[in-house]
């Protein structure tokens, strides 16, 4: 323990400034450390109907379209997902509510108390936090997001009721792998034996369909065992037990809504037709397809990898706008140039900025990777999107994306957000 840190401490800042202190690394893969951390605490004993949320895209909706409909269907739910855009209070929730800066204060002394010399990662803090705030609340259902990959992510100390797979796509690809058979491999960790688990990747690889087959998983493949149909102005689920017809298009994609679906469907519980459709259309994440402008309109959308881009190109596309501005900025060990070539066809200008960040890419490498002559270049993104929004005419349409700290700075900004 860091005798230099004051532990009486009652500032979130100080706190979370220490935690980011007592490993070297961002992170390490790995489960021994913060699985013995977890003992420690007894975190891992009576939890109740735990759900891990794996996949390359998708978790951060799918985990809240799955929140609200158990809600719905007058259950307790505590929620762990990340980054957070704004505050840290945002990566846990508890029935849907972020908790008062003490008790994430209360959650890090215990752990910091139980650790010892054990040195834990930034995120193997986040998830013990957690898991301990969850037990505390005894809620009916916990919901974990997985941060990176799976298999040797923190999370996945716990077993699993429920595991689900949104998608498999190329990110991360120092820790995960070059290819989509490494990443499956990866995601497919948090599989148990003998586990239900629900699979939204329509093409899942081999190595995914291995380790189901291996452990004699209760799978449910997206495309055999449930679907989603688009239709002109709305869309249908078709389950297993159910089929749902005339639900709304919303701004986070039907896609992780039918796995939500679908994984709602195996928990067995029940919820009135309307009331299943009240959840699909009301159900919003910040940072996905987020307006917080009117006239011109304008999006933001936290979209950083290629299956995040041709998502929001082809959402561009639906809104058949007479011109598109687009700012992008992004970190660098993304693939920017895969990422920025599913927009480019439907953008008329863009605006490049660079990230003031440690792993923040510069407004030129962005510029490189468009290959674009005509794109403006600008420090940071807030004087791109300003630039934007001189040069937009009132019925056009400003897209802003690229990374989480891209959105978070626009936010951060009361100038630039009209709507909440």
């Amino acid at each position: 323990m860091n005798q230099s840190f004051n532990t009486n401490s009652q500032s979130l800042n100080d706190w979370l400034s220490y935690l980011e202190s007592i490993h070297p690394q961002e992170i390490e893969m790995g489960l021994e450390r913060v699985r013995n951390v977890a003992h420690r605490l007894d975190l891992l004993n009576d939890l109740n109907n735990v759900i891990l949320v794996g996949g390359t895209n998708g978790k951060g909706s799918t985990c809240a379209y799955l929140e609200q409909l158990i809600l719905a269907s007058g259950h307790s739910t505590g929620v762990f997902s990340s980054p957070h855009l704004i505050k840290y209070n945002e990566r846990v929730r508890i029935n849907y509510q972020e908790l008062a800066d003490d008790a994430h204060i209360e959650a890090f002394r215990a752990i910091e108390t139980a650790r010892g010399d054990i040195a834990l990662t930034y995120f193997e803090v986040n998830t013990l936090t957690a898991l301990y705030l969850m037990k505390q609340a005894n809620v009916d259902y916990v919901i974990l997001e997985v941060g990176l990959g799976g298999r040797l992510d923190s999370t996945n100390i716990v077993d699993a009721d429920l595991a689900i797979i949104t998608s498999i796509d190329l990110d991360h690809q120092g820790w995960l792998g070059d290819t989509r058979e490494q990443v499956a491999f990866e995601k497919a960790g948090i599989f148990r034996e003998n586990q239900r688990v629900i699979c939204g990747e329509p093409n899942p690889p081999q190595p995914l369909l291995n380790k189901a087959n291996e452990l004699a998983c209760n799978i449910s493949y997206k495309g055999k065992d449930f679907s989603f149909v688009p239709r002109q102005d709305d869309w249908q689920f078709i389950g297993k037990d159910n089929n749902f017809n005339d639900l709304a298009y919303t701004k986070l994609p039907m896609t992780n809504a039918s796995t939500a679906l679908a994984a709602f469907e195996a928990l067995d519980l029940k919820l009135p037709e309307q009331a299943i459709k009240n959840v699909i259309r009301e159900t919003s994440l910040k940072g996905r397809l987020q307006k917080v402008s009117e006239k011109p309109a304008v999006y933001l959308d936290v979209a950083h990898n290629p299956e995040a881009g041709r998502y929001l190109a082809a959402w561009i596309e639906r809104q058949k706008a007479n011109k598109v501005h687009v700012v992008c900025a992004m970190l660098g060990d993304k693939d920017s140039a895969s990422t920025l070539s599913v927009i480019k066809p439907f953008a008329d200008r863009w605006y490049i900025a660079g990230l003031d960040c440690e792993r923040g890419a510069t407004a030129s490498q962005l510029f490189d990777s468009l290959g674009v002559a005509s794109a403006s270049q600008f420090d940071d993104v807030v004087a791109a999107l300003e630039a934007a929004k001189r040069n937009a005419h009132q019925d056009e349409l400003i897209v802003v994306f690229g990374s989480f700290f891209t959105v978070a700075a626009i936010l951060e900004n009361n100038n630039l957000v009209e709507l909440t």
